[in-house]
């Protein structure tokens, strides 16, 4: 079917996109020597991952769950990292796991021992402490973060029972920021690197972003490389994957207008199906909007749910929005159906995904049960 018959609301993920996003990591992956693999976090359509397994990614886990979508859906052992491990799920970990990180030295001397005796690679996170974030929400590198090991806490010495150190400072963010945190990275914490196997540069790599400067990044690695040739490299970006493959597409179903805001409500909801809109927080672009002019007509989008906060805007409009008008909400397939709920019982979006030949179908349908379930 095309994707002008669909009914409203759907996200919609498009191959040749995700192909496009897959060709630029690979190719990247190649050229600098580097592990990339992908953060479920920001990205867990399973039924997606039949063209991820073309490309043989891996991936980076931080709960059982993620975890065993892995292990089932991509037939690869994971790359685990959560911010604490406990007797009762370290066991389940351990099985799934090619390497695990801990986020502190006394995980790492509970569960270091038990991980290097089941034959997965240890690793430690640290905190630079450099910090290359504009949005505290979204900065580990802040005063008092929960994440990772200072250079003071190890106070010179060489952490027992690892393999590598982690480290994860940046969101969004571009090779330039990478190369201050690599430098303060080596600055506090290269005398530990002649000890060990592997370095993870953690997430937040936004290579696939337009105007991304990959050829500096691949310098970046490759001269780390040279300095210790020894090393695995390791990167694990989430939205880099799927950065500009999907749209969320909705429709007008009314508009209102309270001293002099037009509000347009569509048949979804910014709280419901698109949280970092309001979390992070960012206004999304939409397809039909145009820039701000004395002649365009701005309006709000409202969501459909009880929430008083429920929209964002606002955006301008060569003419006025009338209700069955289509909207097309871009990039919403990272960090977006991951993060979705069913606040109000609100009908969940479907989920379509449209081949290379522009023939779509559809990967899921909501309906009442879903929501019936997950309230038990």
């Amino acid at each position: 079917m095309k994707e002008s018959s669909l009914p409203t609301p759907y996200y919609i993920v498009y191959e040749e996109k995700l192909r496009r996003n897959l060709d630029l990591i690979t190719d990247v992956s190649r050229r600098s020597g580097a592990r990339i693999i992908m953060a479920f976090k920001a990205n867990a359509l399973w039924r997606t991952f039949d063209i991820f397994r073309e490309y043989n990614v891996e991936f980076t886990a931080s709960s059982l769950n993620e975890l065993q979508l892995g292990l089932r859906h991509l037939g690869k052992k994971a790359h685990t990292y959560t911010p604490a491990y406990t007797p009762d799920t370290i066991g389940e970990y351990l099985k799934g796991s090619s390497h695990i990180t801990f986020n502190s030295l006394d995980q790492l001397r509970r569960f270091g021992p038990m991980a290097l005796e089941a034959g997965v690679s240890t690793g430690l996170r640290v905190n630079p402490q450099c910090s290359v974030i504009e949005t505290d929400k979204y900065n580990p590198a802040l005063p008092g973060s929960r994440f990772g090991v200072t250079a003071e806490q190890i106070s010179g010495e060489i952490p027992p029972h690892i393999e590598g150190l982690h480290f994860h400072s940046l969101c969004e963010s571009t090779s330039y920021d990478l190369e201050k945190v690599l430098g303060a990275f080596e600055e506090q914490f290269g005398y530990i690197l002649p000890h060990i196997k592997w370095v993870n540069m953690g997430g937040g790599h936004l290579m696939t972003r337009e105007g991304y400067d990959t050829d500096h990044l691949v310098r970046l690695l490759c001269d780390f490389r040279r300095r210790h040739p020894h090393l695995e490299i390791i990167l694990e970006p989430g939205s880099a994957f799927t950065w500009r493959t999907g749209d969320l597409v909705t429709s007008v179903v009314d508009v209102v207008e309270n001293q002099g805001i037009r509000t347009a409500i569509i048949d979804a909801s910014f709280a419901c199906h698109m949280p970092d809109t309001l979390e992070m927080p960012y206004q999304p672009a939409i397809t039909e909007s145009v820039e701000e002019s004395p002649e365009a007509i701005a309006y709000r989008l409202g969501g459909n749910s009880c929430l008083s906060g429920d929209y964002c805007g606002p955006w301008w409009f060569a003419s006025e929005l009338k209700a069955g008008q289509r909207l097309r909400l871009e990039d919403m397939n990272h960090y977006t159906t991951v993060k979705t709920t069913m606040f109000n019982g609100l009908h969940h979006p479907d989920i379509v995904i449209c081949d290379t030949g522009g023939e779509c179908r559809y990967l899921r349908r909501f309906d009442y049960h879903d929501y019936e379930s997950r309230m038990s």
